[in-house]
């Protein structure tokens, strides 16, 4: 990997100099926009964890300012004057990423070769994947699944589209990655789950596992599998230890934690009866509302998620005995229907439900709520009386859930996507608190029975301990 980084550092900054030498004869502002631009970059990637991103602008920004005096014309030689202001930049920068070095361990991925006889692939075909740490010490036989996220697909062209990403190829993805917050191997960054057997299950099918239709069209060789690749990696799990399981926990984030809450007395009964199985959905509480136009946008587009993979078999009987296959992507019409513990962990005003749910781009064709759904900050007082109305809707949904010690809730007022699996909102001493607590600490109170835990936040903005996501104008998360 580090050959790789450094490669890519010599390629992308001699595209920042070539860039800022030939687009604008003030050098020396342009050179300050790719600062700019790299400082964005790294900030995004920390709370990502992505920590070959953080290196590579690391190190750009590096070479950029040294090679200032040699590889600039004159315009340029000015901004000599401002180093010492960089240089405090580029140290802040680096102490962030040894911190994170620090707060993160990276674990290479694992492909489930044999699920390809079983038809269990991801939408181009290739096999399945996972990045699995192991338990150590009194954690040997502890097992936490954890379902990565990233969206769905709801027709042929946006599962073609998938393809050619990680999202429908495990020919696509990092051959390893961080493992942070939940996943974390270091008891000082997760006291209570570090030495336990920690799975990443990879995202690839774009039906949050629940999908298979058996026949490939010819022309688009689409593959919709995700129920299958479901089955392949827990058979492949239980095989390596997990079936002598004493603790376990099925969680993910955003589609992940759909996953979790849609598997979720599946992987418990995969399990031995005496053990401790819960499950822990992260940003997976996704609800059934209308947008800003009075749509009922995301319902008309689960639906179409449903039928495209043939997901209807695999949702939950409960539900789909009662109500049409759709609306059981919805937690909110499954959850009161769930026997294994299971526990919530999301934003009452969850930056992607925001961004697709209350306010996509078909009920906003003017994009005038896109400088909002980039910053918080940047809301208008009639754009956050709606969101506040969101929450609303959001916590009305939450009601079915009760008051039971076996249902756990972690519901904070934070503009945030996924909390559990990045260090800074997970375990730090400036991570979100509701009554005092850690999202750590209420997960692991809640798992081992120490106490319940059962927390809704004020509305907005009225918890100073969120981190609140600010939004790059060229993010491209999946969305609907």
């Amino acid at each position: 990997m580090e050959r790789l980084v450094r490669q890519r550092v010599m390629e992308y900054t001699k595209e920042y100099i070539y860039r800022a030498m030939g687009t604008n004869s003030n050098g020396n502002m342009v050179l300050k926009q790719v600062i700019d631009m790299n400082t964005r970059l790294i900030t995004n990637a920390c709370r990502m964890s992505l920590l070959e991103t953080i290196t590579l602008h690391w190190l750009s920004l590096t070479n950029l300012l040294q090679s200032t005096t040699t590889w600039f014309p004159q315009p340029i030689l000015h901004l000599r004057m401002e180093n010492a202001i960089i240089r405090q930049w580029l140290n802040l920068l680096g102490c962030a990423l040894l911190l994170l070095i620090a707060e993160a361990s990276y674990v290479p991925i694992t492909y489930v070769q044999n699920a390809v006889t079983k038809g269990a692939v991801c939408l181009d075909g290739s096999p399945p994947a996972y990045h699995f740490d192991k338990g150590f010490g009194t954690g040997i036989n502890n097992w936490l699944v954890a379902f990565e996220g990233g969206g769905w697909c709801n027709n042929v062209t946006t599962c073609l589209s998938r393809k050619t990403n990680r999202l429908g190829s495990s020919k696509k993805m990092a051959r390893q990655i961080a493992f942070s917050g939940i996943l974390n191997n270091r008891r000082l960054f997760n006291p209570d789950f570090y030495n336990w057997n920690r799975i990443k299950v990879r995202y690839c099918d774009g039906s949050s596992f629940t999908g298979d239709v058996e026949a490939v069209n010819p022309v688009t060789k689409l593959h919709f599998r995700g129920a299958r690749i479901f089955a392949a990696v827990m058979e492949e799990l239980l095989a390596k230890g997990m079936k002598n399981a004493r603790n376990a926990i099925i969680s993910g984030c955003s589609a992940g934690g759909l996953t979790s809450v849609l598997h979720c007395d599946r992987f418990r009964a995969l399990l031995p009866r005496g053990a401790r199985v819960k499950c822990l959905s992260d940003a997976g509480y996704f609800i059934n509302a209308r947008d800003v136009s009075g749509a009922l946008h995301i319902e008309q587009y689960f639906s179409q998620v449903v039928a495209t993979h043939g997901s209807a078999r695999n949702l939950p009987q409960s539900c789909t005995s009662r109500l049409s296959p759709g609306l059981c992507f919805f937690p909110q019409y499954l959850v009161s229907h769930i026997t294994t513990p299971i526990f919530f962990v999301n934003a009452a005003y969850d930056s992607w439900q925001i961004k697709n749910i209350l306010a996509p781009g078909v009920a906003d064709p003017q994009g005038h709520w896109h400088s909002c759904k980039l910053d918080i900050n940047n809301c208008s007082p009639d754009e956050l009386d709606l969101m506040q109305g969101f929450r609303t809707e959001f916590l009305r949904a939450l009601t079915v859930l009760g008051n039971t010690s076996s249902k756990g809730m972690f519901i904070d007022s934070c503009y945030a996507h996924c909390q559990t699996e990045m260090q800074e909102t997970w375990l730090r001493s400036d991570s979100p608190v509701l009554n005092k607590t850690t999202i750590a600490r209420a997960v692991a109170d809640w798992f081992y029975e120490r106490r319940p835990f059962h927390q809704i936040d004020c509305p907005y903005p009225c918890n100073p301990t969120c981190h609140n996501r600010v939004f790059e104008p060229q993010d491209n998360h999946p969305g609907v």
